[in-house]
């Protein structure tokens, strides 16, 4: 169907920054288009000092629904009326459903990974499991990763402020899973090289790497990278960053967050809809 802005036309978008290079809008819009719903998804790219007077906007204008991304992940939290059990677990929210003017936090990020590890022919209970990272993606995905099963988790992180983020979310997979978290200093080389070449799945949920400073990684001793590992990046600008580059050579399997995108968007899709993406679709117009 031809796809057009009308005056019953909703709104929703994206709260972060930076976000232009972001393919939401192009995934959701096409979904619209597809499904013949009257709705359009933007950008809204914001500083912290913004965001609690941009939520009260859009909830004022009767979004239909947001996703947020970095930074914004933990502080919107503050700005909404509920969240699911998910998103309460982690303490943070990537999606946001208007219910009849009540803004509920929800947590899709989690999912949309677990699905990318699922589609690598990976059995994450089986496999120990190295997460650069304690923010909002990084928990997310160590307490889904925690639920599906894995054994084992090595938390690697800075010492920052981040850090209590990093103990606490252990802390939290530890109490409520069967699952044995551990955290270990990103600045301690030899025990990070421990953790992955213990590891069969090594994730970056940091933004290191991610354009416009594509030239850094995370890891930059790939001595400890072997074949019997698994490299994934939620970065997917660019498509290929430098870890998972040096990882390839390294003779890694490798995969990036374009597909945790496509299938948190899913989940996402459903919340605020009722309905279920035309997953093939989407896949086959923006993910090859």
């Amino acid at each position: 169907m031809e796809y057009q802005i009308t005056g019953h036309t909703r709104l929703g978008g994206l709260l972060g920054t930076p976000i232009a290079h972001s393919i939401s809008p192009a995934m959701y819009n096409e979904t619209f288009r597809l499904l013949g719903l009257d709705c359009v998804y933007v950008c809204l790219d914001t500083a912290n000092a913004n965001l609690g007077e941009l939520v009260r906007a859009l909830r004022s204008v009767n979004v239909f629904g947001l996703n947020v991304t970095m930074p914004h992940k933990e502080q919107v939290l503050e700005h909404l009326d509920a969240l699911s059990p998910a998103a309460q677990m982690i303490g943070a929210v990537n999606t946001v459903q208007n219910k009849d003017g009540t803004l509920i936090g929800h947590n899709t990020d989690g999912i949309g990974y677990m699905q990318s590890v699922r589609e690598q022919g990976c059995d994450i209970t089986r496999t120990p499991m190295t997460l650069l990272g304690a923010g909002g993606a990084a928990s997310s995905i160590a307490i889904q990763a925690a639920l599906d099963g894995a054994p084992v988790l090595h938390i690697v992180n800075r010492r920052g402020r981040s850090w209590s983020n990093a103990l606490r979310l252990a802390d939290t997979i530890n109490r409520n899973t069967a699952c044995r978290a551990d955290v270990t200093d990103l600045a301690d080389t030899a025990a990070v090289k421990r953790c992955i070449l213990e590891s069969r799945l090594l994730t970056n949920a940091t933004s290191i790497g991610m354009a416009p400073h594509a030239e850094h990684t995370p890891i930059p001793d790939t001595s400890c990278f072997h074949p019997d590992l698994l490299v994934s990046d939620v970065i997917y600008n660019p498509r290929q960053t430098r870890l998972l580059a040096e990882a390839a050579k390294a003779g890694c399997r490798t995969f990036n967050g374009m597909y945790m995108l496509l299938y948190q968007g899913v989940a996402a899709f459903h919340i605020w809809t009722g309905l279920d993406m035309p997953v093939e679709q989407i896949r086959a117009k923006f993910f090859q």
